[in-house]
């Protein structure tokens, strides 16, 4: 459900707008009272002005002398209500909104509570919208019949405030529920248009937007370098600060959300590619040998045979049991998608097939220096943990199971 409020100075032509009475109303006859408080319900739109006027007469004059305001719900949850349920839904609406007081971050007040339940004002429901959303609209003197001002410091709060506890007892879907499982959708639409762009472009990526049915709204400083923008689809607008995450959509930031993608893409398929495959870098050569001296292409006591599973009719080299044992558990098949490749890589390290410098560091890079070689002192598990965390850094481990939603 939405509220709107603001106070304005033409409060005449309101309330011809929203009895029917004005002639941008094409179907008046769309348009039902709902109630009158203060004033008898057989006044015209002169008769309820006046009566408001005569009322701000007694006070002091101010520019701003009505409030108007706008309720809107979902067509779904008032597809059945009577004129009484629309009363009763006004009612809910007003009491939730003059019982609020407006706080800044340090508590102290800034919006006293206001009581149009006790001021002059007209309420009339409205079935002519283009979308078919029937929706309440109401105008009220800024003073209450007691002679105090209906305070209008960020009125436009209180409306939306009231209008989502309204929403929340009568257990419906809020305006900010709505929006936020929209927004997610706009920002899918977004990071979409992003993928799909070779190069970066601000032209390329509002096109893409507009043929997804959005309108594109810039807004660009003096020397037209653009400082924001926002989307309308429909009649609903998204700020680009509220889209994506982090504010990764926002116009400062939107390129180098580009580029991560792309860059992402890229390394995902310089890792996927041929080149970087145990297979297809290096054939098993002769000899290769621990700094003990112990020769993995030759069984040994304790040892067991392991054939590369992307080139098995390679010569098996071979491994310490242990070693075998623990790459296993590593990189269990049961919960690791990727297991076989990880453990090739990891095996092919271990063994000297691979070096340390053809993995990537990580971080931004750093020196071959960081690496870590195998010391001749290191025994073969202390070597194995390191070979398992450089081939979980080159190839990524990919977990077996899918998130739940």
């Amino acid at each position: 459900m939405i509220g709107k409020a603001k106070s304005i100075s033409h409060g005449i032509n309101d309330i011809r707008y929203i009895t029917g009475e004005s002639r941008n109303k094409k179907h008046p006859e769309k348009i039902t009272h709902i109630k009158n408080y203060f004033m008898s319900n057989q006044l015209d739109t002169l008769g309820m002005w006046h009566a408001m006027q005569l009322n701000l007469t007694r006070f002091k004059p101010i520019k701003n002398s009505v409030i108007r305001i706008e309720l809107s719900a979902s067509k779904e949850h008032t597809i059945n209500f009577s004129i009484t349920d629309w009363k009763q839904l006004w009612d809910d609406f007003i009491e939730e909104f003059d019982k609020q007081e407006l706080l800044d971050k340090k508590g102290k007040l800034v919006s006293r509570k206001t009581n149009l339940a006790n001021s002059i004002g007209t309420v009339w429901l409205h079935r002519d919208s283009e979308g078919g959303v029937p929706h309440l609209h109401g105008a009220f003197s800024r003073f209450d019949n007691d002679g105090n001002i209906n305070n209008d410091h960020n009125i436009h709060l209180r409306a939306q405030r009231a209008a989502e506890r309204v929403a929340k007892k009568r257990g419906w879907t809020t305006a900010n529920e709505i929006h936020s499982a929209n927004s997610k959708t706009v920002s899918e639409d977004c990071m979409s248009a992003l993928k799909s762009m070779d190069t970066w472009s601000w032209d390329d990526y509002v096109k893409l937007l507009r043929c997804k049915g959005y309108e594109v709204f810039e807004r660009r400083d003096s020397k037209n370098i653009l400082r924001g923008y926002s989307l309308q689809l429909g009649r609903a607008k998204f700020k680009a600060s509220e889209l994506g995450v982090g504010r990764n959509l926002t116009a400062s930031k939107i390129e180098n959300t580009w580029k991560k993608l792309h860059q992402s893409e890229q390394e995902q398929q310089r890792i996927d590619s041929p080149k970087n495959d145990v297979s297809k870098t290096a054939k098993m050569h002769e000899s290769y040998r621990s700094p003990s001296g112990v020769d993995y292409m030759q069984p040994h006591r304790d040892y067991v045979p392991y054939r590369f599973t992307i080139v098995p009719n390679e010569n098996p080299c071979f491994i310490p049991q242990s070693v075998n044992d623990f790459f296993d558990d590593e990189f269990d098949y049961r919960f690791v998608e990727n297991c076989d490749k990880l453990k090739d890589i990891a095996v092919a390290i271990f063994i000297g097939l691979m070096q340390p410098y053809d993995v990537p560091s990580g971080g931004g890079g750093g020196s071959q220096s960081d690496l870590p070689w195998r010391d001749k002192d290191d025994v073969d598990m202390d070597w194995a943990r390191k070979c398992a965390r450089l081939a979980a850094l080159h190839a990524g481990v990919r977990p077996k199971y899918k998130r739940k939603r």
